[in-house]
C-alpha cells in the first residue's frame, strides 16, 4: 500500500520491540534529556521555573558564505561552566548538577570540579537549594543528593569517590515516570518543608 509520503505504517508489536531496544540501548544517556523534559513540563503547568543553563563560550573566528549559512569555525569557554540547572521554585532559588555514571559501586569525585562544588556551596550558604542528582546507569537508579549531605562528604571523607551505599542511606531514589519524568520536585519539596 502506498503511504502519504513513502512512509509506511509500523507493526504495533515491532514497534514495541524497536521501543524498547532504543530505550534499553541509550538509557544511560538520558538523565539531562529526563530533566529537560521535566523542566518543560514544571513550566507548563507553572509549577516552577527551572532552566539547563549554557556554557559561556567566546566565538573568534566564524565562516559568513552568507547570513543564514554562518559556521563557527574557533571557540573557546569564557570561564568555567558552574551547574547545570537553576532557576525558582516558590519563591526559591534553586540550582543544581546533573550527573551519570555507568559505575555499580560509587560516584567518583573527579566527575565534579572544584569550582562546580564551590558554586554548590555558595548558593547552599546563601539559603539557595542545590544539590546534585546522579544517575548509576547500570543500575538504572537515580538519586537526588542535597549539597548539605554532599558536602559535608567532601569535608570529612578522603575518599575520590562516594559509595553507593552513601547515596541509599544519605540520598533520595527518584522513580521514573511520565509527566514528569523525574519528579524531584517532590523532594524539594520534603526538604524545603512545603507541600
Amino acid at each position: 500500500m502506498n503511504y502519504p509520503n513513502g512512509i509506511k505504517k509500523q507493526n504495533q508489536k515491532d514497534k514495541v520491540i524497536v521501543d524498547s531496544k532504543l530505550s534499553h540501548k541509550n538509557r544511560g544517556m538520558t538523565l539531562e534529556s529526563d530533566i529537560n523534559i521535566s523542566n518543560e513540563y514544571y513550566r507548563e503547568i507553572e509549577k516552577a521555573y527551572i532552566y539547563k543553563k549554557p556554557t559561556p563560550i567566546k566565538i573568534t573566528k566564524v565562516d559568513y558564505p552568507s547570513r543564514d549559512k554562518a559556521v563557527i569555525k574557533e571557540a573557546f569557554f569564557t570561564v568555567p561552566s558552574t551547574t547545570d540547572y537553576n532557576g525558582l521554585y516558590k519563591g526559591k532559588y534553586i540550582d543544581f548538577e546533573a550527573k551519570e555514571t555507568k559505575s555499580k559501586t560509587s560516584f567518583a569525585l573527579e566527575n565534579i570540579h572544584p569550582h562546580q562544588i564551590n558554586h554548590l556551596k555558595n548558593i547552599y550558604d546563601n539559603g539557595g537549594i542545590a544539590f546534585l542528582i546522579v544517575r548509576f546507569t547500570s543500575l538504572n537508579q537515580t538519586y537526588l543528593l542535597p549539597a548539605k549531605e554532599f558536602l559535608n562528604y567532601i569535608e570529612t571523607s578522603d575518599k575520590k569517590s562516594i559509595p553507593i551505599s552513601f547515596f541509599q542511606d544519605q540520598a533520595y531514589l527518584l522513580k521514573d515516570g511520565y509527566r514528569p519524568r523525574i519528579d524531584y520536585l517532590k523532594i524539594v519539596d520534603y526538604l524545603i518543608g512545603g507541600k
